[in-house]
């Protein structure tokens, strides 16, 4: 059964950073491609950022590029987001998610709760 687990949320002042940090487990997880989504209060769920099963090549929406890093560790099934520069429009529910299939199809699956990410002062 497909997991994902997300952790490294909480509350930030505008301007600083957290990492994300996502382990998953179920299935084979080196040959997917991996992303980040997030859903803001309010609002309907955004894709933010995905990366190659290798972790070679990585994608960002035009709102984060610059700020956020994706990452991954295929020898311990977690991929990461690094957020840096925080604005308080990143205020959202953040969801690690899979490729629904073994090439890249830009469809996604997740199931996690996800991992709360506040930006305030």
């Amino acid at each position: 059964q497909v997991q994902l687990v997300e952790s490294g949320g909480g509350l930030v002042q505008p301007g600083g950073s957290l990492r994300l940090s996502c382990a998953a487990s179920g299935f084979t997880f080196r040959p997917y491609w991996m992303y980040w989504v997030r859903q803001a209060p309010g609002k309907g769920l955004e894709w933010v950022s995905r990366i190659s099963p290798s972790g070679s090549t990585t994608y960002y929406v035009d709102s984060v590029k610059g700020r956020f890093t994706i990452s991954r560790d295929n020898a311990k099934n977690t991929v990461y987001l690094q957020m840096n520069s925080l604005k308080s429009e990143d205020t959202a529910v953040y969801y690690c998610a899979k490729d629904q299939q073994l090439f890249y199809s830009g469809a996604y699956y997740y199931n996690g709760q996800g991992t709360q990410v506040t930006v305030s002062s």
